[in-house]
């Protein structure tokens, strides 16, 4: 079984078709069960499509960004395996163990630089961005500014050079942090007691849309990605319940802008408005 998994994604990176049917399958899926069950009723500008379309401007940017860092990331993970560098090589690690210790390693860089672009103010006007959406749903997960996805790519080649993930170790990581991001972010509604067990181990959908909510001290909090052990290991694990919750910020941004591109674009490089 093993092997399988490390056969099939050892060359993904090499089958970009594959890739964005991932990718666009899985946010299709979510946005489309959105409608079966809505976990709230969005009041979207102007409709669901022009708000798609607004969000997947930022998911093509961050897409080609990260397509140039894989180059890199590439590189990395067969650097580490030809110097028997990193975490995985320190422990001896067989496939199984070399698949979990990257998983973890790369999933924590999620919530580091997450939690880090939360704390510094110059990293919080882009990552801002993502937190002025005003409805959220599958396709708000990857709506992110190009600084913000060029930061998230930063960190995510140092847990690789630190753990010594291989390159299938990563593009299976990859893969779950996508489908995980569409699932996290889709307004979805579960049975309470099915997303309450989940958060346990998983970052649930209303676990995460207590980090949209649009106050603090609820927006610093539930960073993770894909599991929820982070959070729940560092403190910053919140619960708020669903109806309590009103998503974008407005402190610095007005919320009629949430849905125009280019002013999204230019706002990080504006003064805050305080």
């Amino acid at each position: 079984m093993w092997q399988s998994i490390v056969d099939h994604f050892q060359t993904l990176e090499q089958r970009p078709v594959e890739r964005m049917i991932i990718i666009v399958g899985g946010l299709l899926f979510f946005w489309i069960l959105e409608g079966a069950i809505p976990l709230v009723k969005l009041n979207y500008r102007k409709n669901k499509v022009r708000h798609a379309a607004v969000n997947f401007g930022f998911t093509l940017i961050h897409l080609v960004i990260h397509t140039l860092l894989a180059i890199l990331i590439v590189l990395l993970a067969d650097w580490c395996q030809r110097n028997s560098f990193g975490i995985v090589h320190w422990v001896h690690a067989g496939i199984g163990l070399t698949i979990i210790i990257a998983i973890l390693a790369l999933d924590f860089s999620s919530w580091l630089v997450h939690w880090i672009m939360h704390k510094v103010r110059l990293l919080w006007r882009f990552h801002l961005i993502h937190h002025t959406d005003n409805n959220v749903d599958a396709t708000s997960g990857l709506r992110h500014h190009p600084g913000d996805s060029i930061l998230r790519g930063v960190f995510f080649i140092l847990l690789i050079f630190i753990s010594g993930s291989p390159v299938y170790g990563v593009m299976l990581y990859q893969t779950l942090l996508l489908l995980a991001t569409a699932f996290t972010h889709a307004n979805i509604r579960l049975p309470k007691k099915l997303d309450n067990a989940l958060s346990y181990f998983i970052v649930s959908p209303n676990m995460h849309k207590v980090h949209h909510h649009w106050k603090q001290p609820f927006t610093d909090s539930n960073y993770g990605a894909v599991f929820s052990i982070w959070d729940r290991m560092f403190g910053t694990f919140k619960k708020l319940d669903i109806k309590d919750i009103r998503y974008g910020i407005d402190k610095h941004y007005p919320n009629e802008k949430d849905e125009d591109f280019l002013s999204l674009m230019k706002k990080p490089f504006q003064k805050l408005d305080l």
